[in-house]
C-alpha cells in the first residue's frame, strides 16, 4: 500500500496509479533532504531550481504545493513573516494583517518555536483546493506559498486556476506524485524493494 496517495484519498482527495518495483535506499541524509527540499522561506526562483533539479517544471512546482491544504506548520517555520520579514522590524506586506495579528497571538517574537499551526486553518483537514483560495486571500502560512501568487504570473496563473477548478487540481496534483515518484530511480543492486516500507528488509 502507499500511504501517500491513501492519505490524500482519505482525506477527500484524488487518487492515482502508483508504479511498482520502486527501489528504497537503504540509507538516508537529513542534510541531503534539508538541501535539496524547498525551505519554508525560499525566494521562488530558488524554489523553482530546486524542482527543476530533480525534472520537476512549474505546473509540477504549483500543483504540489497544494498539498499544503493538509498538515502543520511550526511557528519557526515563519515567525519572520510577522515580525520582520525584510529585515526592516515589520511583517510581510504580502499577508492579510488579520491573519497575521492572529497567528501573533500563538507565535511569539521569540520562543515558542515548536508551537504547531494549521497550513490551511480553513479546511485543515480536507484535502481541496482551499489552499490555493488562501493564498488569494493573502492568508498563504509560509512566505513560500505566498510567492506563487506574487514572485511571478506564470505560478500566480495556476493558483488562480486551481482555486477555481478543484478537479484541474486533483488532475495535476496526481500526474506530478507519479513524476515525483519516478525521480532517480535506483536500479540493479542499489536499494531494495521494501517487505515493509517503514524498514529496511535486513531489520
Amino acid at each position: 500500500m502507499n500511504f501517500t496517495r491513501w492519505s490524500v484519498e482519505q482525506t477527500g482527495g484524488p487518487g492515482w496509479e502508483v508504479p511498482l518495483g520502486r527501489r528504497d535506499s537503504l540509507t538516508a541524509s537529513l542534510s541531503g533532504s534539508n538541501n535539496l527540499i524547498p525551505a519554508p522561506n525560499d525566494t521562488l526562483p530558488t524554489i523553482t531550481a530546486k524542482f527543476r533539479n530533480q525534472g520537476l517544471d512549474v505546473v509540477d512546482l504549483v500543483a504540489l504545493s497544494g498539498a499544503h491544504t493538509i498538515g502543520d506548520s511550526r511557528c519557526v517555520s515563519f515567525r519572520q513573516r510577522l515580525y520582520s520579514q525584510n529585515n526592516d522590524g515589520r511583517p510581510d506586506p504580502t499577508l492579510n494583517p488579520a491573519y497575521a495579528a492572529k497567528l501573533r497571538g500563538r507565535c511569539p517574537r521569540s520562543g515558542g518555536d515548536q508551537i504547531l499551526f494549521a497550513l490551511d486553518p480553513a479546511t485543515q483537514f480536507r484535502f481541496d483546493n482551499q489552499y490555493y483560495k488562501n493564498i488569494l486571500a493573502m492568508n498563504g502560512l509560509l512566505s513560500s506559498d505566498e510567492v506563487l501568487l506574487t514572485q511571478s504570473h506564470e505560478t500566480m496563473e495556476l493558483v488562480k486556476s486551481y482555486a477555481a477548478s478543484n478537479e484541474l487540481f486533483f488532475d495535476h496534483f496526481a500526474k506530478s506524485m507519479v513524476k515525483m515518484g519516478n525521480i532517480s530511480p535506483l536500479t540493479g543492486h542499489n536499494g531494495e524493494i521494501r517487505k515493509n516500507c517503514r524498514r529496511v528488509n535486513h531489520f
